[in-house]
């Protein structure tokens, strides 16, 4: 089970009703948890190790009474067969916490998939005064982008998807097809403490080219587009001051500043691609501009 790990929640010791749900599979009444009509932009994190879990993007109104998601943070959430025989129980990948089941064949979503969760096993972490917050690049193939700022420190977590387009539920497909508005997107879940969302950025424009309209090396299409999707005043006033600084360097920037609207998780074989297959990232290069 890992039970030492119950000890270092950054959330301070855990009250005897989350240790029931947490530690002892149990579950809170329908309707009674904080968390099931929730719906602010943020993060869900494990109430236990503040390992993050959901994309608020990701969470439904399902009627069941506890709050429900369509999909996870990738590696974030294990499966196991419940004790019943019957269903299939989800835990905290990092350390074993209870979370609650999960359903498939519901067809509530297009994902056709239910993370059932209990509240006590979450904490909520919003944009502007979380523990944890969030970025989103745009840079061409989001194979590389992802690798790369994976590797950052202070990056929790760094997800490939798309941003940007008016189609719900968007497949890779539709969105080279160029029809659907989509950019290929690299959604970023960072510490503060230990990185800042101005260096991000930076090393953002320095691992493509931010002159390239449309295209990323071999890449061309819109969905290759460069872009910045902003979660709030204070990001889109980072961003313009680092591309006003590459403008006044000579470069002719075609990188948008975009609001942030909805980030689509991409499917499974898109993440991790490099790790998966052990191949180097080919379309990102570092140079520095700054």
């Amino acid at each position: 089970m890992g039970n030492e790990l119950f000890a270092q929640s950054p959330y301070g010791p855990l009250e005897p009703n989350e240790k029931k749900v947490l530690l002892e599979q149990d579950t809170e009444a329908p309707f009674s948890g904080k968390y099931h009509a929730h719906f602010a932009q943020g993060i869900y994190c494990c109430r236990n190790c503040g390992a993050p879990l959901y994309f608020s993007d990701d969470k439904f109104r399902s009627g069941c009474g506890w709050p429900a998601f369509d999909d996870e943070i990738p590696g974030a959430v294990k499966r196991l067969p419940d004790a019943d025989g019957m269903r299939t129980e989800i835990r905290c990948a990092k350390c074993h916490g209870h979370l609650g089941h999960v359903f498939r064949g519901e067809r509530l979503t297009s994902k056709n998939t239910r993370h059932c969760v209990n509240s006590l096993s979450l904490v909520f972490e919003g944009q502007q005064d979380g523990r944890l917050q969030r970025a989103f690049f745009a840079g061409g193939c989001f194979w590389g982008v992802e690798e790369l700022l994976q590797r950052q420190p202070g990056v929790l977590a760094a997800i490939s998807g798309y941003s940007g387009g008016t189609l719900e539920y968007p497949d890779y497909q539709q969105v080279c097809s160029g029809t659907t508005g989509h950019l290929e997107t690299v959604g970023v879940v960072f510490d503060p403490q230990k990185t800042a969302y101005e260096k991000l950025c930076r090393f953002f424009l320095e691992i493509h080219d931010p002159t390239q309209k449309d295209r990323q090396g071999p890449d061309v299409g819109s969905q290759y587009a460069s872009a910045l999707f902003v979660m709030d005043q204070k990001q889109k006033q980072t961003a313009s001051d680092l591309l006003r600084i590459l403008r006044e360097k000579g470069y002719d920037i075609q990188t948008r500043i975009l609001p942030f609207q909805r980030f689509w998780m991409a499917e499974s074989g898109h993440q991790d691609y490099y790790r998966k297959t052990g191949k180097q990232p080919y379309c990102h290069s570092w140079q520095k501009k700054f």
